[in-house]
């Protein structure tokens, strides 16, 4: 039996006829190379895209674009809004901090922008990365439907159904405000002011507009529950006790 020859003609790299292991060793390499490396690609795009939908339904990151409710909220904070807490029945409540769009209350002019530059912000904007749309706010609710907000009493206070306001939250050396006003809050909407009144565009500066500075309900977006960036700022955004002292409006209950 010639042994050497049988090794002679053995052929070290079987080539199959068909099926995935057809081809050379180094072709089924770059093969699986290939598919490794589109897998990053496809990892990173389903995250993206659970982010997105995560940001539109549930919560959405939103960056703090001025210094109008410092020093609550300082300008490059990332705050988390919470989307349903006013989607079972439940309403914005005195001294929630909210984001909403002004559209139709704050903002009575159209807002143009380029739709592939929009586009982008928009994405940038619902990860917390960009700023947030012109016609989005954030402010603090001080009345709500029904509610009889005037300013100000003898010692300088915002009153709210008769009961004067103890504002702990306001930026140091500010006045509750500087401008006089004495507003029903309609039915539905809203009366909101930033805590850094010298420097919030607020209610207050709408008096005279459609709405007269008042927010309908149904713009909220959300209610600003936590600070995440940066790290050394987190923390959560609580609705200050003083405001459990306010009686109901006259003519409702609770």
């Amino acid at each position: 039996m010639d042994t050497d020859a049988q090794l002679t003609e053995r052929d070290p790299s079987p080539t199959p006829d068909k099926g995935p292991e057809q081809g050379s060793r180094f072709a089924r390499f770059l093969t699986r190379a290939a598919r490794l490396r589109h897998r990053p690609v496809t990892l990173f795009a389903l995250c993206l895209t659970f982010a997105l939908v995560l940001s539109a339904v549930v919560a959405q990151p939103f960056l703090i674009p001025s210094s109008s409710m410092e020093n609550t909220l300082q300008i490059g904070d990332r705050v988390l809004v919470n989307k349903l807490a006013y989607r079972f029945g439940s309403d914005p409540a005195r001294g929630d901090v909210v984001v909403f769009d002004g559209t139709g209350s704050f903002v009575h002019r159209e807002q143009g922008e380029n739709p592939v530059t929009g586009l982008v912000r928009g994405a940038g904007a619902a990860l917390g990365l960009a700023r947030p749309a012109e016609t989005d706010y954030v402010k603090r609710v001080i009345g709500i439907g029904g509610d009889h907000v005037t300013c100000c009493d003898r010692r300088g206070r915002i009153e709210v159904n008769g009961e004067p306001v103890s504002e702990g939250y306001l930026h140091p050396g500010d006045a509750p405000s500087s401008v006089e006003f004495d507003i029903v809050v309609p039915e539905g909407k809203l009366w909101v002011m930033g805590d850094h009144r010298a420097k919030s565009s607020d209610s207050r500066d709408h008096l005279g507009q459609p709405g007269g500075g008042t927010v309908p309900v149904d713009k909220v977006i959300g209610r600003a529950e936590l600070i995440t960036w940066p790290v050394g700022r987190w923390r959560t955004i609580d609705t200050p006790g003083s405001f459990d002292r306010i009686p109901a409006a006259a003519g409702t209950h609770g």
